[in-house]
């Protein structure tokens, strides 16, 4: 197939009307209130939430203001006695309740998330299940928060590290993947003993409350699990002045990463942050082209590729350079593009128009310095949220696609000749969440999984993610883990006791 403009599936209908969410047999879901204090609280002054879609409004919530998030903290602070103690089994008990409420109501949810998101459905129930996994992985990790004993240097001691609860946490959750990254976060602190306040990004504040419904049925108390919406600034600013607040988690970009973790220290909150990526795939010439091709697909066109380890780089070896391009780009070409709610779609709307811009900004500056775009039309797209997949063939290094993340369905490939030379461009860059290499080769594969400065790399593998796994990256990535035990100790604080005068 030559290298030329490939049309693309682009069809779209107009998409599901106004009041769809009518449907849902949770009508509560779309009630529009805070959850404070165990109250459901209604403001006055009310967000419009809309179908990145079709730009059309599809709900109400109410505006949280500081002085809401004031007696949450202050409720928080409340509940912290009576929760930490309660056993860890019986707190397991209650996420698992939560875990299963999730999981009964997932189409409902899914839908939510579908509609205010724009992701395809498919991938949104994909996401209520991956996110019911951290409660239920939590639940049982909660058992397992382990002290340890340590052979002492003075006669007559004994010496103990325990593992605590740091206290009341706080969570900023971003609008990629808005039910998951709640459970991943408030998970990891309910099962650690920690109550936690979410704050919700201000596109997507209909899965988080319909979530906070259902952690109130599962039986979290008042106080220890609940969610405000509103303006980022203004319901920020207290989590991060207020001493009370003891651990901060973040996932979102960079930028904001380095604003609040800078206003944290201030009151030396424990912050742990999961900020942005920009992806290295590597593919050598010794692998299958087929499994490189599948791979590259799955990792950039996931989640309409808002996320953060999507292959943004896709760096192949010179020998199978013109193979891969031409099997990917019949792969691209065969993406349906439209509304997230028609089984049919592949790629959904980009949920900010911001983000859809950076796309076309990216893909601009690439062609005007001699990249090769290979796409469909970008105006026959269904809308201005929504960006046609697209290819880009002979990057280089100096482009910003290169250079900066692109959070959204645009490929950009760049050729290579040797293992030392993509080592070196792959770790060029401050970011270092995922990376990606693909080869036959056990030993080439055992050495860039040490060369390759990421905090997470799938090997011959697209999918890595999961309750298990000590998710997080390196450099400006972020700092600390989520998931696995390792993210249960984000909630946690050691303490050493030295127990004196035991000699008979």
């Amino acid at each position: 197939m030559a290298l030329q403009t490939i049309r693309q599936e682009t069809r779209h209908s107009a998409g599901p009307a106004l009041g769809h969410l009518q449907n849902l047999r949770r009508r509560d879901f779309v009630a529009g209130a805070a959850l404070i204090d165990g109250g459901w609280i209604a403001s006055e002054q009310r967000d419009v939430v809309v179908d990145p879609a079709t730009g059309e409004e599809i709900a109400e919530v109410g505006r949280c203001s500081a002085a809401d998030m004031n007696l949450a903290i202050s409720a928080a602070e409340r509940s912290f006695p009576a929760w930490r103690e309660l056993l860890p089994a019986r707190r397991g008990i209650i996420l698992r309740a939560w875990a299963s409420l999730m999981l009964e109501h997932s189409e409902e949810l899914a839908i939510l998330v579908t509609s205010e998101q724009g992701k395809p459905l498919a991938e949104a129930r994909h996401e209520i299940a991956y996110g019911a996994g951290f409660l239920e992985w939590f639940a049982a990790e909660g058992e397992r928060a382990y002290g340890e004993t340590i052979p002492s240097h003075k006669l007559g001691t004994l010496l103990q590290v325990r593992m605590q609860p740091i206290g009341v946490a706080a969570a900023i959750t971003p609008w990629n993947f808005p039910v998951a990254m709640i459970t991943r976060k408030a998970g990891a602190a309910l099962a650690a003993g920690c109550p936690i306040i979410v704050k919700p990004a201000p596109e997507t504040p209909l899965s988080a409350l319909a979530v906070a419904r259902l952690a109130e049925e599962a039986g979290v108390p008042p106080g220890v699990f609940q969610v405000l919406v509103g303006n980022p600034i203004e319901l920020s600013a207290p989590l991060l002045r207020d001493t009370r607040i003891r651990a901060l988690s973040f996932t979102g970009s960079t930028e904001v990463g380095r604003l609040l973790l800078e206003a944290a220290g201030k009151t030396v909150k424990k912050v742990s942050l999961e900020l942005g990526g920009h992806a290295p795939f590597i593919i050598f010439d010794d692998v299958e082209l087929d499994k490189a091709v599948n791979g590259a697909m799955a990792a950039k066109f996931a989640t309409s590729g808002q996320d953060c380890l999507a292959a943004n780089r896709i760096y192949v070896q010179r020998g199978i350079y013109n193979a891969f391009v031409e099997s990917f780009a019949a792969a691209i070409a065969q993406l349906r593009v439209g509304h997230g709610l028609d089984p049919a779609t592949n790629i959904g709307p980009m949920t900010k128009l911001s983000v859809a811009n950076k796309c076309r900004a990216q893909i601009e500056d690439a062609v005007a310095r001699g990249a090769r775009m290979i796409s469909a039309k970008q105006d026959e797209s269904p809308g201005p949220n929504f960006v046609v997949p697209t290819l880009l063939t002979e990057v280089t290094d100096e482009m910003l696609i290169a250079r900066e993340e692109t959070f959204g369905p645009v490929a950009a490939v760049l050729p290579f000749d040797s293992e030392e030379e993509v080592v070196a461009r792959a770790n060029a860059n401050e970011m270092a969440l995922a990376g990606y290499v693909y080869t036959d080769s056990l030993r080439r594969a055992l050495r860039l999984s040490e060369k390759i400065e990421c905090g997470m790399i799938g090997m011959n593998t697209a999918s890595f993610t999961g309750p298990p796994i000590p998710f997080g990256g390196l450099k400006q990535s972020g700092l600390g883990r989520e998931g696995s035990r390792h993210g249960l100790a984000e909630y946690m604080e050691l303490k050493y006791v030295c127990f004196g005068d035991l000699a008979a």
